[in-house]
């Protein structure tokens, strides 16, 4: 069949359009469905069940006013990932697509709005939960065999260029060796829960400092709080980038995600418990690691050193999916600009796109080898991706109502359930985030807008190359 020019498509029917559009792929090199609805459950719990879980609690708990709130406030998380699921699985089922997130604002927003995204993915939010989770498991090994003052970022770099050449030898050894890792987190996650609810501590735990005065109730420190909790939830949304690759279709993504969320807010639940029983609220919130206090105060140092195990195998497991995504968008993005249509080779007997892999590891190193150089970089990352972060999370869920209104007419196989109520909760929380993320953290809040705008400056060098 011969395929007329895009500049021609204009006066084809919808359908036709489609047709045209599958009969390429078929011709040329691109994701295939290459993966069962259990692995998308794997990758979604594996992205998110990550070592932030061992991290953010302290700060989550020296936020709340009681347990009750401290509580509530994991529980609401769950609540807004589902919300936010029910969105990304209409979009995800009906335009299905390796770039995920990309492919949505392209669609309703345009190019110049869609290459800031990619732009903020590769530069801030993607490269910089990278660089994050590999220094979490650079901090942890690093307490098992310290290497010197550069310790954590030499595991760190040694990490990222280990799992970026993994998935660089093709999707199926990337998913297996996420199931065997996935396998043994939930091992050592069932035996923390358990041991914080039925072993009696062996000591008492003394607070640093003396007395820890907990947060009031109050806008701020609840606002503080669940930048932290969401930070936890934060990974289910890479869903959308599989999304074209399920052997089972597209819209089961939705019950991927669903089933997902729910086993993610119950095992934080039960873990937040356990540290709450061995700790207290004030424990929790007064110790700079509650996993390693908690189980030094009921199984003795040999639990310390399986915190450890667990807390590193958790980010390998989170980063091995991040770098698996992340490359997605990158791909995306080279399809649509020939000035780095590189990034755009999709490599069909490795089932991956080798070229965007690459870069991302590269840069993830440069940001690896920056944090070296600097203090509290867990925190300093953290800022430095939230509001662009939030940004994006928002102007998605945006997307939905945009391309309601832009393709009525295209097929929906999930809707999202008591539209329009739904999206807007989804919505108007993510503004609240974004105000939050820029009101209650630091100056690196503004180093991540600062290179958001740079990339705003800089597209029309890229428009000028579009394919």
């Amino acid at each position: 069949m011969k395929v007329k020019r895009p500049g021609t498509q204009s006066c084809l029917t919808s359908s036709e359009v489609n047709f045209i559009n599958e009969t390429e792929s078929r011709s040329m090199a691109a994701p295939g469905p290459s993966l069962r609805l259990i692995d998308a459950i794997v990758f979604i719990i594996g992205i998110v069940i990550g070592a932030g879980i061992f991290r953010t609690p302290s700060v989550v708990a020296a936020n709340t006013p009681d347990t009750f709130w401290f509580l509530v406030l994991w529980v609401i998380g769950g609540i807004i990932s589902l919300l936010g699921a029910f969105c990304y699985s209409e979009l995800s089922s009906t335009f299905p697509n390796a770039g995920g997130d990309y492919n949505f604002l392209k669609l309703a927003f345009g190019e110049k709005f869609s290459f800031l995204f990619a732009w903020s993915r590769i530069t801030i939010t993607q490269t910089g939960s990278i660089a994050i989770l590999a220094f979490i498991a650079g901090d942890y090994l690093s307490q098992l065999l310290p290497l010197g003052v550069f310790s954590s970022a030499f595991y760190a770099a040694v990490i990222v260029i280990t799992l970026t050449l993994i998935n660089v030898l093709g999707i199926k050894f990337g998913v297996g060796m996420q199931k065997i890792m996935i396998l043994l987190q939930f091992i050592g996650i069932l035996i923390i829960v358990l041991a914080g609810l039925f072993i009696e501590s062996s000591v008492t735990m003394e607070i640093p400092g003396g007395h820890l005065e907990i947060s009031r109730l109050s806008g701020s420190s609840i606002s503080l709080a669940l930048i932290f909790v969401l930070l936890t939830f934060g990974g289910w949304n890479e869903a959308a980038y599989i999304s074209s690759e399920l052997k089972t279709g597209s819209r089961n993504i939705a019950l991927g995600l669903i089933i997902s969320i729910f086993i993610i807010t119950l095992i934080y639940i039960l873990i937040n418990l356990a540290f709450l029983n061995v700790l207290g609220l004030e424990g929790v919130a007064a110790s700079e690691a509650a996993g390693v206090d908690m189980m030094r105060a009921t199984l003795g140092e040999k639990g310390v050193v399986m915190i450890g195990v667990l807390v590193s195998l958790s980010a390998l497991t989170s980063l091995n999916t991040t770098i698996f995504t992340g490359a997605r968008t990158n791909y995306a993005f080279g399809k649509d600009f020939e000035t780095i249509a590189f990034l755009g080779k999709w490599n069909s007997e490795k089932s991956a796109p080798v070229n965007s892999l690459l870069l991302q590891g590269f840069i993830s190193i440069l940001l690896i080898t920056f944090g070296a150089f600097t203090r509290n970089g867990f925190e300093s990352m953290v800022e430095f991706t939230a509001p662009v972060f939030w940004f994006f999370f928002l102007s998605t869920g945006l997307s939905l109502f945009v391309l309601r209104r832009k393709k009525p007419f295209v097929t929906r196989p999930f809707k999202v359930p008591a539209y329009p109520v739904t999206p807007i909760l989804f919505v108007c929380f993510c503004g609240y985030m974004l105000y939050s993320s820029l009101s209650f953290t630091g100056t690196g809040s503004l180093m991540g807008v600062a290179l958001l705008l740079i990339g705003w400056l800089i597209s029309p060098l890229f428009m000028s190359s579009h394919q």
